[in-house]
């Protein structure tokens, strides 16, 4: 049993993504650490909402009075979302990120495949290999 449907099978497909919106505690900061993790653009920032955008991707960030982001690690599950990046090397796009505001927290669920990291609104992102081209 299959559970993916293309839109070849269905016709015209009812929406495009046009961005994602996550919400933080500081938008600004958060637009601001996002753009130099990713090598995108700050294209709006005030202290309510900021977004970046790079690779015909848009990343916003509102923000939300009194903001929690779900702890890490949550063994209730109440993890809302999480960013995976693909990197040429995990200790060297860690320390990078932690130079810019990430930090990493002790429980790592990966065993060095993939690692867990925080951001500056203390949500949980990965960061895994990017995988090698053939030779």
């Amino acid at each position: 049993m299959s559970h993916t449907q293309s839109t070849a099978e269905h016709g015209v497909s009812t929406a495009t993504l046009a961005m994602v919106n996550i919400d933080s505690a500081d938008p600004a900061r958060l637009a601001r650490f996002y753009a130099a993790a990713l090598g995108w653009e700050v294209t709006y920032s005030d202290e309510n909402y900021g977004m970046v955008e790079g690779d015909g991707v848009k990343i916003g960030f509102g923000k939300i009075e009194d903001f929690r982001p779900a702890p890490w690690p949550d063994e209730d599950g109440a993890k809302r979302f999480h960013l995976d990046l693909q990197v040429d090397d995990l200790d060297e796009a860690t320390a990078s990120l932690c130079a810019i505001g990430a930090s990493r927290p002790d429980f790592q669920p990966g065993a060095e495949r993939w690692r867990v990291l925080l951001d500056p609104d203390g949500q949980p992102f990965c960061l895994s290999p990017r995988p090698q081209a053939a030779s």
